[in-house]
């Protein structure tokens, strides 16, 4: 049976999007349309009591009975286990993959977020804020260069650690930055977001 998928336009939407696309199994899209407060509907939070996006429901589960995931990086995790890839087995090659897949969820997902509060949709300009979330974002991004100058994905393969971060990084003209400055991060970014299924993902709702 198909997954039920509920998700709107956003980086942490997408993550889920893309990988059930690289997968190649079968998903109900159900748009929660987060401008409108769909989120805080009575059967949106049976869901997800959180009131956020993305979650899905699995009507098979793993035993047979259906089960509901909310948080994009369980989401993630919860389905490279069910179906056995782009998360590895062996304890150094998971553990790496949990690793960079926690470092988006931990600073990636919320510092991109807060600079795009700040230097987009705050009803005020708050110079404070747009100087500290810009200044995060970008020591994040040399981070993540570092990194990709030793290994050509995050977790050495292409991995869920990937799925997560390529969606925040496709806002990078909100991020004031320049790409000359993270020569590494655009060399994976192109080549992720060349990738068919990421670009479906991507897509994912269509509104």
């Amino acid at each position: 049976m198909a997954i039920d998928l509920y998700t709107w336009t956003t980086p942490n939407g997408r993550k889920v999007s893309i990988l059930l696309e690289e997968l190649g199994v079968p998903y109900n899209v159900h748009p929660i349309n987060i401008g409108k407060n769909d989120q805080f509907t009575p059967g949106y939070l049976a869901i997800n009591p959180n009131g956020k996006i993305p979650a899905i429901v699995d009507p098979d589960g793993h035993d047979g009975k259906p089960i509901t995931v909310f948080e994009s990086g369980a989401i993630l995790v919860y389905l490279a286990e069910k179906y056995g890839r782009f998360l590895p087995k062996d304890v150094r090659g998971r553990t790496m993959t949990i690793q960079w897949l926690m470092f988006q969820m931990g600073g990636i997902g919320p510092m991109f977020g807060q600079a795009h509060h700040f230097r987009r949709f705050a009803p005020e300009q708050v110079p404070y804020g747009i100087e500290r979330y810009t200044k995060e974002t970008h020591r994040l991004y040399g981070v993540v260069d570092r990194r990709l100058a030793e290994v050509p994905y995050l977790a050495g393969e292409y991995s869920i650690a990937d799925m997560a971060a390529c969606p925040w990084f496709a806002r990078w003209d909100w991020h004031g930055i320049d790409w000359k400055d993270f020569p590494n991060v655009k060399r994976w970014f192109d080549a992720v977001n060349a990738r068919p299924a990421v670009q479906r993902g991507m897509a994912v709702p269509k509104i």
